[in-house]
C-alpha cells in the first residue's frame, strides 16, 4: 500500500490548511485512518482518526479546530486544520490499517508533510 499525504505548508497562527492522504495498491478495504504528528524533541502522537463507518476520534488538543473526513470511493483521508496555534507546526504523518486482496491486514505509513504555524 502507498500513502500519498499532501496539503502541508507555511500558515500564520489563526489561518487554515487542508491534508489529504490518498492510499493505493491492491487494497480489499481500509479499516482505518489517521493522522498522527510529531513535533521537533517530542514523540509522534495521533491527531485524528476515522473508521470505515467514518467514525471520528480527536486528540485534546485538537477537538474543535481539526475535521477528519474520508471518501471511501476515492481512498483519501483529509484533514481540515482552522484556527492554527504555533503548537500545532509538526510533520503530519497520515496512517492506513488496511486489509488487502491476500485478506491479510497492515498497518501503512504516509512520508509526512511539514505543518509550520508561525508569523
Amino acid at each position: 500500500v502507498q500513502l500519498q499525504a499532501s496539503g502541508g505548508g507555511l500558515v500564520q497562527p489563526g489561518g487554515s490548511l487542508r491534508l489529504s492522504c490518498a492510499a493505493s495498491g491492491s487494497i480489499f478495504t481500509i479499516n482505518t485512518m489517521a493522522w498522527y504528528r510529531q513535533a521537533p524533541g517530542k514523540q509522534r502522537e495521533l491527531v485524528a482518526t476515522i473508521t470505515s463507518g467514518s467514525s471520528t476520534n480527536y486528540a485534546d488538543s485538537v477537538k474543535g479546530r481539526f475535521t477528519i473526513s474520508g471518501d471511501n470511493a476515492r481512498n483519501t483521508v483529509y484533514l481540515q486544520m482552522n484556527s492554527l496555534k504555533p503548537e500545532d507546526t509538526a510533520i503530519y504523518y497520515c496512517n492506513a490499517v488496511v486489509t488487502m486482496t491476500s485478506r491479510s491486514i497492515t498497518d501503512n505509513w504516509g512520508q509526512g508533510t511539514q505543518v509550520t504555524v508561525s508569523s
